[in-house]
């Protein structure tokens, strides 16, 4: 291959879904939440996935994140197939390289806000001086270095959200996956969320955030449309432009 031809090949995307289906239950109550789907993100790349309820939207995250396995077909992290690696394997590329960010934050209320996002560096080895460390930086790049020792129940939800996300991308994560995670905040809240997380995407993480307002997708470079477990439609940079311009939204 030529130099040039390098240069302008795809690079390997930082998740990878090949035919992925995921079935759950048997027979009569068996339901096929996603049926066959290709999917990809790439460094630097924020893809929006939206579709109504029941369409596949989560347990495409799930998958994505290791917290389920497919019923076939493949998930890969950095050309690292899930499957193969084990639940602990799974659960230690979680918290290296995956940072998922969840709706109802998923804080531990006994610790505080820099224990909590220390926590996943602390659990993979890291010794608790620079855990520390690395969590209050993060905090700091979500903006909130002065609550550190403040406990979740003593903050808003616009906080709570934050610490979340400096726990999604504290240390080397290159994945950064985030389901509805302004659903319960006000509109200006959740709009500095999604900056913060457009920013962290800009700064060379593949982002995968799984919405079902255009407002929200507008901040994207790609919108995947599912329905009935299929992609049946995906927007490109000008139809994200379309978006940003329907809703209103700035980027």
């Amino acid at each position: 291959m030529t130099d040039a031809a390098a240069s302008s090949a795809p690079s390997q995307p930082v998740l990878h879904l090949d035919t992925v289906t995921r079935v759950h239950g048997e027979g009569e109550t068996e339901v096929q939440a996603l049926k066959a789907v290709t999917f990809a993100a790439h460094a630097g790349e924020l893809v929006a996935v939206m579709g109504p309820s029941g369409s596949g939207k989560s347990t495409l995250l799930t998958l994505a994140g290791g917290l389920d396995a497919p019923t076939s077909g493949t998930v890969s992290v950095e050309g690292v197939d899930l499957a193969g690696l084990g639940q602990k394997g799974r659960a230690r590329m979680r918290r290296t390289s995956i940072g998922y960010v969840f709706q109802d934050f998923n804080l531990i209320p006994a610790l505080t806000a820099v224990e909590n996002v220390a926590l996943p560096l602390e659990l993979d080895g890291v010794g608790g001086r620079v855990a520390r460390e690395r969590a209050t930086a993060a905090l700091a790049e979500v903006g909130i270095a002065d609550l550190a020792d403040r406990f979740p129940d003593n903050m808003s939800g616009g906080q709570q959200q934050r610490v979340a996300i400096a726990r999604a991308v504290v240390g080397e994560r290159r994945l950064i996956l985030a389901d509805e995670p302004t659903g319960a905040l006000d509109t200006e809240t959740g709009e500095e969320i999604l900056r913060l997380l457009r920013a962290r995407c800009d700064a060379g993480a593949a982002g995968v955030l799984v919405t079902h307002e255009a407002r929200h997708a507008a901040w994207a470079d790609r919108v995947v449309f599912l329905r009935d477990g299929v992609i049946v439609d995906e927007t490109g940079t000008d139809g994200v432009e379309a978006l940003v311009v329907d809703s209103g939204a700035t980027r």
